[in-house]
């Protein structure tokens, strides 16, 4: 990158993150570049010199390019950015953007640890540090770069959390007063569901996730996202172990009604596998009494949890506090949700079974017999299933038993 930026005579400077955790001796794999010019040219140069395992994205029309790669079998990415200085029209709203200087681009940064930069052209001296970011990085301090930075982009008061608690840090007292202002005035509310989902699945992301998510309970954050999230209990997050990034959503939805739920997943644009798993932990806490009075009979427990998400599952196991549907989850995660009959649809067929809703529906009394102990082995599955055709069982509406 540094030759091609020579060759180019294009000024080109290793900018915020990377620079950051070069300083505290982190292993990069991922770079940022900022470049006075334009970036989406030095990017292509950049993959053609690179050779065809590198993948290219540019988007000219914003001056920024991302160039895949993979060495040494981790695979990692640059991305170059013209220099640019932002305004913003209203809090919340995303910035117009007009190209700018190295001074410029480190002044629009979220935090000064990440508003250093280093210069690849020769001639351009040592590390750039306008804002005084590498004295914040020594001691330890998470710091805005002025006043009304919360007010500019509300997901910053995010991001402050994740990189106080990722690095040990603290925020320092003028930004801590400047995310109260942010939060009081509803400066939250501007910003899309798309954009605060984002910033909670890099939160969930970090290694230990729990900790800016109680960071940010403390911070009344979450309560700015959603009200009903400001009734956790912070300590919900914390777990003995390593929580798991399920855990940490499930505890989110924890203390939450069906409806608060549904207006929070609404809020954040959940779908999917996190709406389902948000779902579900509620169901999962409201159906404890019947978890715990099939809790004895293995093949009433897997009827009762079978389709629910199994990341809610294991959360919720960590998460109640009653032992008996603990075990009972625990059980049904690691032992009966894999049980299944030896005897498959095309034996039963074999056997003289009708097609359609009969196969399901003995291939289900089958499962339920090796859960409950009353069969075992395919000797004691085929004469079950016999007994079953013979007549012994309701196969359901307009199903007649085979003769």
């Amino acid at each position: 990158m540094r030759q091609l930026a020579a060759e180019s005579g294009t000024p080109a400077y290793l900018v915020g993150g990377p620079v950051r955790d070069a300083l505290l001796g982190a292993r990069l794999s991922d770079l940022d570049f900022a470049v006075v010019g334009d970036a989406p040219a030095l990017a292509r140069r950049l993959a053609a010199r690179l050779g065809c395992g590198s993948r290219l994205t540019a988007h000219p029309r914003f001056g920024t390019a991302t160039v895949a790669f993979t060495a040494d079998g981790i695979d990692g990415h640059i991305d170059l950015v013209t220099a640019r200085r932002e305004s913003y029209p209203r809090p919340g709203q995303l910035p117009r953007v007009t190209p700018g200087s190295i001074a410029d681009d480190l002044a629009r940064r979220d935090f000064s640890i990440n508003a250093m930069a280093l210069p690849l052209t020769p001639g351009d001296g040592e590390l750039l540090d306008p804002q005084e970011g590498l004295a914040d990085l020594e001691a330890g301090v998470v710091r805005i770069l002025h006043p009304r930075s919360f007010a500019d982009d509300p997901t910053r008061l995010l991001r402050a959390v994740r990189y106080e608690q990722r690095f040990g840090f603290r925020i320092d007292p003028a930004t801590r007063a400047a995310m109260a202002v942010a939060v009081s005035d509803g400066y939250m509310d501007a910003v899309s569901g798309d954009r605060w989902r984002r910033e909670l699945e890099r939160i969930l992301d970090e290694a230990n996730p729990s900790a800016p998510m109680r960071r940010a309970a403390e911070l009344g954050l979450l309560a700015g996202l959603h009200p009903a999230l400001g009734r956790g209990h912070p300590g919900r997050y914390a777990d003995p172990g390593q929580p798991t990034p399920d855990e940490c959503l499930a505890a989110l939805f924890a203390p939450l009604s069906t409806g608060e739920a549904e207006q929070v997943i609404g809020r954040l644009r959940l779908s999917g596998r996190w709406a389902a798993l948000a779902r579900d932990t509620i169901e999962l806490r409201d159906g404890e009494p019947q978890i715990r009075a099939v809790a004895g009979r293995p093949s009433a427990l897997a009827r009762l949890l079978a389709g629910r998400e199994p990341g809610a599952v294991a959360a919720w196991a960590g998460l109640t506090a009653d032992p008996a549907v603990a075990a009972a989850l625990r059980r049904y995660l690691d032992e009966l949700r894999f049980v299944r009959p030896e005897l498959d649809g095309a034996a039963l067929l074999a056997m003289g079974a009708p097609q359609g809703p009969a196969v399901g529906e003995i291939l289900s009394r089958l499962r339920d017999a090796r859960l409950d102990g009353a069969v075992t082995g395919a000797d004691g599955e085929l004469a079950l299933a016999r007994s079953l055709l013979a007549g012994g069982v309701n196969f359901g509406p307009g199903i007649a038993a085979p003769r």
